[in-house]
């Protein structure tokens, strides 16, 4: 299938790119982020990060199917599906971490935090009951800003190898990186763009609110797993 193509000449992924950049800059900056990359992040700090992202991305399985069955054409709909199933392997992954003996068990059962909840709970809502190009651009954070700050976490991650090759998940971070994924983005940008120059004035104007606002939910998802919030009127042991 020929894609849509613009007169425009800067591509309106860039833009939705630019929207985000206060938001990109924060989330560069996070202390857990920093502690991440370094190999000094608490262990049990990485296993609530690892439940909390394997619940994420059964929420994020779920917008990425609705996302492909409101695709405009079926070859667009065979890549969000196929999206949808790369997530599943991850999550896989993420258990995998998780009973691997290397972090300290776990003593309750994970739920939700409020920040995953929203986050997934927007995406579902956005893939289900907007615009195919809104929910294009809502679902495209998860994907770009991931990869972003994969590139320097990966790096890090070597160099914490070099000095510990048996750090206990030193080695999982250091495949942020992996080019399979980085294609997928750009595959994924690609889709987007052409939903864009489908779209109507004011759904490119949501299309970018949607990103920005997904944007968001990441900055508050990666803070979370380093300074959680707790439900009201939890037990104080949920994030012990």
């Amino acid at each position: 299938m020929t894609p849509v193509v613009s007169a425009d000449p800067v591509r309106f992924t860039d833009r939705l790119w630019n929207a985000s950049e206060d938001i990109r800059r924060a989330i560069d900056d996070l202390e857990f982020l920093q502690l991440l990359g370094a190999g000094t992040l608490p262990l049990d700090t990485f296993r609530r990060y690892l439940e909390q992202d394997s619940l994420y991305l059964c929420g994020y399985v779920k917008s990425l199917s609705l996302l492909a069955a409101h695709a405009p054409n079926p070859v667009t709909g065979a890549f969000w599906a196929s999206a949808a199933a790369s997530a599943m392997d991850e999550a896989a992954s993420h258990e995998a971490m998780l009973t691997g003996g290397a972090l300290p068990p776990s003593t309750r059962t994970p739920e939700p935090s409020p920040e995953c909840l929203g986050y997934t709970s927007y995406l579902t809502a956005t893939a289900a009951t907007e615009p195919y190009p809104v929910a294009a651009a809502a679902v495209l954070p998860c994907f770009w800003i991931y990869a972003d700050i994969g590139r320097s976490l990966a790096r890090a991650a070597k160099a914490v190898l070099d000095r510990d090759p048996d750090h206990p998940y030193a080695q999982w971070v250091a495949t942020y990186d992996a080019p399979e994924f980085h294609a997928i983005v750009d595959a994924a940008k690609n889709f987007v763009d052409d939903a864009a120059a489908a779209a109507t004035a004011l759904q490119r104007e949501q299309m970018i609110d949607a990103f920005v606002v997904a944007s968001r939910y990441e900055l508050m998802f990666w803070d979370s797993a380093l300074h959680p919030t707790p439900w009201p009127l939890a037990e104080s042991a949920v994030f012990a």
